[in-house]
């Protein structure tokens, strides 16, 4: 049986559901876009919730869906529209146990490559901890609107 229905295909980076029409909002052009925020998993679909109800027309949502071996050309292509851009790692695991360590220097090398002004990627996402998870169902929501809204607020606004 075959994993991907006919006609589909993987993709190693997913674009801004704003870019595909499947969101209601309509992002600026991309030399006024501010922040890339970057994520993989059920988070993206948190931050665009948010930034939808928010109405934030200046921050572009990157899904990167493969991260071995991490697909540095196609994150070379998407992100040299945004040389301006701050850029951001959102996760919902803990600092020291997601995508992040491994992420970050590779990251750093697609912004070396683009020659984008902001050479090294913000983190947005839990604290080290030693547990994956809170225990608490209070603590994790609070945790979890704390990191979307942390991905999502650029200083200054």
């Amino acid at each position: 049986k075959a994993d991907f229905l006919e006609g589909s295909s993987f993709h190693r980076v997913l674009w801004d559901d704003a870019e595909t029409g499947a969101s209601a909002t309509t992002l600026r052009p991309d030399d006024q876009i501010r922040r890339v925020v970057m994520c993989s998993g059920k988070v993206y679909y948190d931050l665009l919730e948010e930034r939808d109800a928010r109405g934030i027309t200046d921050i572009y949502i990157l899904r990167v869906e493969q991260f071995y071996p991490f697909p540095a050309m196609s994150m070379v292509r998407e992100l040299d529209r945004f040389k301006n851009a701050d850029f951001v790692w959102c996760q919902e695991e803990p600092k020291n146990q997601g995508a992040w360590t491994f992420i970050e220097p590779n990251i750093e090398w697609v912004l070396r490559r683009i020659k984008a002004q902001k050479k090294r990627p913000k983190y947005a996402g839990r604290a080290a901890s030693a547990s994956p998870a809170t225990g608490l169902a209070s603590q994790h929501k609070a945790q979890q609107e704390a990191l979307v809204n942390d991905a999502l607020t650029i200083k200054g606004n």
